[in-house]
């Protein structure tokens, strides 16, 4: 990414994290001398909400605090149609090389290549090691938000210059949108962290790209 961004992840995954990577601590105390001790005496930090101080928790305390991040159904789904919503995408960005007038448009066709080919295999292997491989959003592509129809494509491709420009960006904008509203759906539904983190990413990368879009205009 090329510019700063607020998190959007929301409290139970910061919790999550911070209770995973204190967790190990607390299982070893530390002795006034500064020597190790056994024992479940030893205490963790876990942050509070936003507004809230943080709360201090033994060591069984904060292994029942941590949040099952258990991929749910929405998880599962999100991943499954991203997977299908970026290979149409990279369908789209490929045709610039060949097709686009401008520059600039090339090399943002070029940019979404190189980002959305390696999450699509990232998501892929995400799903295999939960056992969504065979999962199906049971969607159609219409049902998926932003996603270009046949005959959109299809004119697409018989574009050149200035005319595929033109509709490469409307269509890639309306597609970033509809990824847009599919991450943000997910915050809301899902409860993985790793989904979480990348429904954040596909925030902020692909609001960024949309004002780039808008500027090409």
């Amino acid at each position: 990414m090329t510019e700063p961004r607020r998190s959007l992840i929301s409290p139970a995954p910061a919790l999550a994290l911070a209770l995973a990577l204190a967790a190990p601590l607390a299982l070893t105390g530390c002795d006034p001398g500064g020597g190790a001790k056994a024992g479940g005496g030893a205490s963790v930090i876990a942050p509070g909400k936003p507004g809230e101080a943080a709360s201090t928790l033994s060591a069984e305390e904060a292994a029942r605090a941590r949040p099952d991040d258990t991929p749910n159904e929405a998880d599962l789904s999100y991943v499954t149609r991203m997977i299908e919503h970026h290979r149409q995408a990279l369908v789209m960005a490929a045709l610039a090389a060949g097709h686009a007038g401008a520059a600039k448009v090339k090399s943002l066709a070029g940019r979404i290549e190189a980002a959305q080919g390696p999450e699509i295999a990232t998501m892929q292997a995400w799903l295999d090691t939960n056992g969504g491989s065979g999962h199906s959003a049971h969607h159609s592509h219409g049902a998926m938000p932003g996603m270009a129809t046949d005959e959109q494509l299809a004119a697409l491709r018989k574009a050149d210059g200035a005319a595929f420009d033109r509709l490469f960006l409307t269509l890639m904008i309306t597609h970033h949108q509809g990824a847009v509203t599919m991450a943000t759906e997910v915050l809301s539904g899902g409860r993985n962290v790793q989904v979480e983190e990348w429904a954040n990413e596909v925030i902020a990368q692909q609001t960024s790209e949309i004002r780039r879009m808008r500027a090409l205009r």
